[in-house]
């Protein structure tokens, strides 16, 4: 009589149609003249291997080590081949006559149930290399190259850092919904949403690359999307009237922190440009300082709209850099470092932090100076709008404008930096006096 018997995840890739967890039918082995599983427990070794019959070529082969093997004789092509199934008791007898009876279906198909398992177990380790680390790690190789490097560092340490320590390993064929949105979950919860929905999009990336790879089937990180918490955007907090920036200035250079922060915050404010333009310059950038016609040339690699912005600097910035270039020495890589690393750049929230610390939380923030900077200067100046934009770095929608704007409007550009300075500056302290106010901490610089 047929019973049902559960296969054992031994067999999993033996054949295409055994799976773990798929309950298979016994066709009937085992009674009268086939062996039972006492017999097969009970075989003692003899000086010679021998084999225990059970039926449809199927026999347990007892060598004189003490060894118990189950094999399969069959015949494909009028040619006599043997099949090495498993070792009893890992794979029981139960399991032995189902993988005899699958590999009988794959030989009624015309193949060759041995070449079978082999192309199985081939899928199968093929499957198991595939994880979702090495898809997304060659994934991110085939698409940085036209990234800036500083975004392809971020989008690889964001999955090194939230994604691989639980998924990486995972082949990407078996990853599911639920277990991305667990891993996003756990981002959401220390509070950045903002980053769980930025990480989905990078890892629907990968699986769609996974896709047309042949790797996986489907894209589960793209259903997890309505899942997540919302993003809640908002303008960056800034005061944009003169004399409340000036008066941000004013108390954020009066509070302890380390020169060289104050000094960023200052060329922050008078040179408009971003944090992480701020951060990332070197003394080879600056050009022509003690000519009439400074500038500053930051590279496009470094640059959010990947092409070279060519700073003016106005007297008071040319000043503040060249306290920072003294700070630093000849041999300073960077202008503003962090406190601790001569030649590792500030951290990316020192000038953030400064602003908190100058009682500005939630009221201003250090990319709130480029929205004062062109407030100030377009209700002065209406008539320079493209130019302000330019000064801030900001694409024209028309490409052929963008291409041509670039070389120009440089002397109106420099005239209006130095006017901006002029406004923000006055009565303020020179730049070599940032260098002796009161410090942090060594605990707690930034």
């Amino acid at each position: 009589m047929s019973k049902s018997v559960q296969s054992n995840p031994n067999l999993s890739g033996l054949f295409p149609g055994i799976k773990p967890g798929i309950s298979l039918l016994a066709t009937g082995y085992g009674t009268a003249g086939m062996i039972t599983d006492r017999q097969a427990r009970l075989a003692k070794v003899a000086d010679k291997p021998y084999k225990l019959t059970d039926g449809g070529g199927l026999y347990l082969h007892v060598t004189p080590a003490g060894g118990k093997i189950w094999r399969c004789r069959y015949e494909i092509r009028g040619r006599e081949k043997l099949l090495t199934i498993g070792h009893f008791p890992a794979v029981s007898l139960a399991n032995a006559r189902a993988a005899r009876d699958a590999a009988r279906d794959v030989r009624r198909t015309g193949h060759d149930p041995a070449e079978a398992r082999k192309r199985a177990t081939a899928e199968a380790a093929e499957v198991d290399a595939n994880t979702f680390e090495v898809v997304a790690r060659d994934w991110h190789t085939r698409q940085s190259p036209k990234w800036r490097d500083h975004h392809a560092g971020n989008v690889i340490r964001s999955l090194e850092c939230d994604i691989f320590p639980i998924l990486g390993a995972a082949p990407i064929r078996v990853i599911t919904p639920r277990m991305i949105l667990d891993a996003l979950r756990a981002i959401e919860d220390r509070g950045a949403v903002e980053t769980a929905h930025r990480i989905r999009q990078r890892m629907s990336a990968v699986f769609v690359y996974g896709i047309a790879s042949g790797l996986c089937e489907n894209d589960p990180a793209a259903i997890v999307t309505r899942a997540l918490a919302p993003v809640i955007r908002g303008r960056q907090p800034a005061l944009v009237d003169l004399a409340g920036v000036r008066e941000v200035l004013t108390r954020a250079e009066a509070v302890p922190a380390y020169p060289a922060t104050r000094l960023a915050m200052r060329l922050v404010a008078l040179t408009s440009v971003r944090v992480g333009e701020i951060r990332g310059a070197t003394p080879a950038e600056f050009e022509g300082l003690d000519t009439p016609a400074p500038i500053w040339r930051i590279p496009a690699e470094r640059m959010k709209m990947k092409r070279e912005h060519v700073v003016p600097l106005s007297r008071q910035a040319v000043e503040t850099i060249k306290v920072a270039l003294a700070l630093i020495g000849p041999r300073g890589r960077v202008l503003f470092p962090t406190a601790r690393h001569a030649d590792k750049p500030m951290s990316a929230n020192a000038l953030g932090y400064l602003l908190n610390r100058a009682g500005y939380h939630g009221r201003h923030v250090p990319h709130g100076f480029r929205a004062a900077f062109s407030t100030i200067m377009n209700e002065a100046n209406p008539a320079d709008q493209a130019v302000i934009d330019l000064m801030l770095a900001h694409l024209p929608k028309n490409t052929v404008e963008a291409a041509y704007n670039r070389a120009v409007h440089m002397e109106r550009r420099a005239e209006l930096a130095q006017a901006w300075a002029d406004l923000l500056m006055a009565d303020m302290p020179p730049a070599e006096e940032l260098t002796n106010g009161p410090r942090l901490s060594r605990a707690a610089r930034t």
